[in-house]
């Protein structure tokens, strides 16, 4: 069993930065794909970024590349989001998960309660 919880969420001004934190515990850490997603109100989940157990290959959506930035630290249990040049259209409720050989199978066994980001123009 696998515990996920997300950390880092809030509110900033288009513009902004933040760096969302997902703390992992149970298991060991480095087995897993570890991804974000997230879910803004009336629409459905969406795939942001993912990191193998490695830490040496990232995945991003189009809407994301080249303003958030995945990363993990195997020591920390800890997988990072970077988040920078936040616009309005990136409010949502942002979510972590796990899950063995995930970026390849797109199949997340574990999940976290999610973070609040609230970007406003």
């Amino acid at each position: 069993q696998v515990q996920l919880v997300e950390s880092g969420g809030g509110s900033v001004q288009a513009g902004g930065s933040l760096r969302l934190s997902c703390a992992a515990s149970g298991r060991t850490f480095g087995s897993f794909d570890m991804g974000w997603f997230r879910q803004a109100p009336g629409k459905d989940r969406e795939f942001v970024a993912s990191i193998n157990w490695s830490g040496d290959s990232t995945d991003y959506a189009d809407s994301v590349k080249g303003r958030f930035t995945i990363s993990s630290d195997i020591a920390k249990n800890t997988v990072y989001l970077q988040m920078n040049s936040l616009k309005p259209e990136d409010t949502a409720v942002y979510y972590c998960a796990a899950g063995p050989f995930a970026m390849a199978t797109k199949r997340y066994n574990y999940w976290g309660q999610g973070t609040q980001v609230t970007v406003s123009s």
